[in-house]
């Protein structure tokens, strides 16, 4: 960079933010808004500042073009996306596949052509959640390849190594017993090493989730979990990544959002399941109409009221018993 110029100094301009903005929409979803213009310019400055480049525009040149740009925009996405999780996040939803979905898929694909069901860990950051799957999987007495398998993919190279090579730090494991810890992974230097007998069965893998030609060769799957991804993309994008998922699901296969996620105004072709723990969507099988999330969601609400009210005016009938 050149001399005496700090790297705090450069500003995007409008211009160079839009061209950043639709470049990144484009090529992998991720979507930012003009509030998101200060996040934007700072992480790219940092990779502008390791490149020893004097301006955005010529960065953005870079990645859009040469023999390294599709390395170089792989690791404008290591800069620009936050990989924040943890073992056993949203535990209910993880029990309700393993309690309910696992099973209920395995006498299914068992009546017809058998084989184990198979799980995708869409968008898996640094491999917490699908190692979780696994754990979770073999205490509950299911055998991996077996009765099931676990992919799973994310847009990021940089935490693609980190699970490939599963070692964790505290922060990991805010959420989990100490049986299992110590059950699973081995200690050494302050950091976590996960067990090779859970890790060999996650097979990770690159994937960009609007790369059409790589999604095309991923074979049909039983369960998809995303989780806390689609808030990062626009409406358009989220109806795109749906419909995919949409596509790679079997018949009668389910999907898993985060919590603060719904399909509500993006997409009407699943319903919406109350398990023992927690929502979740399916793909309809043969000859079923997906029901309108909104009228389930409305369903499940009037349902609680009015047993809340049904208590009530049990309890109002106790109390008026007891008085005379």
């Amino acid at each position: 960079m050149a001399a005496g110029r700090d790297i705090n100094d450069l500003r995007m301009t409008d211009a160079e933010f839009r061209m950043f903005a639709e470049l990144l929409r484009q090529r992998c979803g991720l979507y930012f808004s003009a509030d998101a213009r200060f996040l934007l310019e700072k992480r790219v400055a940092r990779r502008l500042r390791e490149l020893d480049l004097t301006s955005f525009s010529a960065y953005h040149y870079q990645v859009r073009s040469g023999s390294s740009g599709d390395s170089e925009f792989s690791r404008l996405v290591d800069e620009l996306t936050t990989n924040e999780t943890y073992f056993f996040r949203e535990r209910s939803q993880l029990r309700a596949l393993v309690g309910e979905i696992i099973p209920e898929t395995l006498l299914r694909r068992r009546a017809r052509s058998g084989g184990p069901l198979t799980i995708w860990s869409a968008g898996c950051s640094s491999g917490e959640e699908p190692f979780s799957i696994v754990i979770l999987a073999m205490e509950a007495g299911f055998t991996p390849g077996v009765d099931f398998r676990v992919y799973a993919s994310d847009i990021s190279t940089k935490v693609l190594r980190k699970a490939r090579h599963g070692v964790y730090r505290e922060a990991s494991f805010r959420e989990t017993e100490y049986f299992l810890r110590h059950k699973y992974f081995t200690e050494k230097d302050g950091v976590w090493r996960i067990s090779d007998d859970i890790k060999k069965h996650v097979d990770f893998i690159h994937l960009n989730f609007l790369d059409q030609s790589k999604i095309a060769l991923l074979a049909p799957v039983d369960v998809i979990l995303c989780r806390n991804v689609i808030i990062y993309f626009n409406s358009e994008t989220k109806q795109e990544v749906i419909g995919t998922f949409y596509k790679k699901l079997r018949p009668g296969g389910h999907l898993l959002l985060g919590h603060a996620e719904s399909l509500i105004s993006l997409s009407n072709a699943f319903e919406l399941r109350h398990l023992r723990e927690d929502l979740v969507y399916r793909r309809p099988l043969p000859g079923m109409a997906a029901r309108n999330p909104w009228d389930d969601a409305a369903s499940l609400a009037i349902g609680d009221v009015e047993r809340a009210e049904g208590i009530k005016q049990l309890e109002a009938s106790s109390r008026k018993g007891g008085s005379e």
